[in-house]
């Protein structure tokens, strides 16, 4: 079973994308310039995984807000998937539609995983911490649900 993987990044710049929005328009990273922002990527909406990690974001927005940071979610998905599953959890955040995968492969996070033997490419949960500059200041890769929102948040507050 893999452990999950923290680590201190090197600052790099994050890698500059548009995706449609669940709001209805499209999002740019650079729209964020000034901004600490934490980016996660999860596989799927209303998986009982991803949805305790959007659930545990949802429940710590509003200490991320006092911190000054945002918070975007980025799976595969398409934006009817988004829709529903906002509206079903209430998420206060944006959720991306990176459906051809082009924004996870720029972050290493379109991999090939197995399940049950079974070989496939999709996306390895992680999350990104991005300072004012557009720099990832840290990042978590492989990434446990239990505890990870604590550890995110935690990381905002030593910046």
């Amino acid at each position: 079973m893999a452990k999950k993987k923290e680590q201190e990044t090197v600052k790099r710049l994050a890698p500059d994308f548009t995706l449609p929005a669940s709001s209805g328009s499209s999002v740019s990273l650079h729209d964020y310039k000034g901004k600490k922002v934490v980016i996660y990527f999860y596989p799927q909406d209303n998986t009982p995984t991803c949805t305790q990690q959007s659930c545990d974001f949802r429940d710590y927005n509003g200490k991320f807000a006092e911190l000054g940071v945002e918070v975007i979610g980025i799976s595969p998905d398409e934006l009817n998937a988004h829709h529903k599953f906002i509206a079903k959890y209430e998420l206060p955040f944006l959720l991306l539609s990176d459906s051809d995968h082009q924004v996870a492969e720029k972050y290493g996070v379109w991999a090939l995983k197995k399940l049950y033997g079974r070989e496939y490419m999709g996306i390895v949960r992680s999350t990104f911490l991005i300072d004012e500059e557009g720099y990832i200041v840290k990042e978590w890769s492989k990434v446990r649900i239990k505890n990870h929102v604590q550890s995110v948040l935690e990381a905002v507050e030593a910046l």
